[in-house]
C-alpha cells in the first residue's frame, strides 16, 4: 500500500484506509494544546456565575474537567486510524473570560513516536460538550 502524498491514512487508490506505521520515528516529547470555546446567553453565565459554576448535576467545571482527561485517553477507541498514544500529562482548564465565553483548554503530552494532537482535541471538545449536557436545562442556547 503506498500512502497519497500529503493524506498519510488514505493509500493511492483512495479506496483504502491505513494506520501510519511510525515505528522507524524516535520517540521525542511531545505536547499539543486545543481550545474549544463556548457562546453562552446571559441566562447560562448568570447563573453559573451566581451557583458558584453547580448545577443539580454537580460542579460544571471539575465534571467537565474530568470528562476532558477520560477523553484524551479514549481518542484511539473514538478515532479509528488514531495510535494508542501513552500520555504522560492531560490538563484540561476552563475560563469564564467575558460574560458570553467560555473557553475550554486541553494540553496533553507524552514522549512517543506520534504527537498528541488528537488527544487535546478531543479531551477540549469532550469537556465543552459535557459543560453543554450540564447546562442544557437553562437554555439550548449555548453554542
Amino acid at each position: 500500500l503506498t500512502s497519497s502524498p500529503g493524506l498519510s491514512h488514505v493509500t493511492s487508490s483512495s479506496q483504502t484506509f491505513t494506520m501510519v506505521d511510525p515505528s522507524s520515528k524516535a520517540s521525542t516529547p511531545r505536547h499539543a494544546t486545543a481550545v474549544a470555546k463556548l457562546r453562552l446567553p446571559p441566562s447560562v453565565s448568570s447563573i453559573l456565575v451566581s451557583s458558584d459554576y453547580t448545577t443539580a448535576k454537580g460542579s460544571v467545571l471539575d465534571v467537565a474537567r474530568l470528562a476532558g482527561i477520560m477523553a484524551a485517553k479514549k481518542t484511539p477507541d473514538l478515532i479509528p486510524l488514531c495510535h494508542s498514544v501513552p500520555l504522560t500529562s492531560v490538563d484540561v482548564s476552563i475560563s469564564h473570560p467575558s460574560p458570553d465565553l467560555l473557553s475550554v483548554s486541553c494540553t496533553c503530552r507524552a514522549t512517543y513516536k506520534t504527537g498528541v494532537e488528537m488527544e487535546a482535541l478531543v479531551g477540549a471538545t469532550v469537556a465543552a460538550m459535557t459543560v453543554y449536557d450540564m447546562v442544557k436545562a437553562v437554555s439550548h442556547e449555548v453554542v
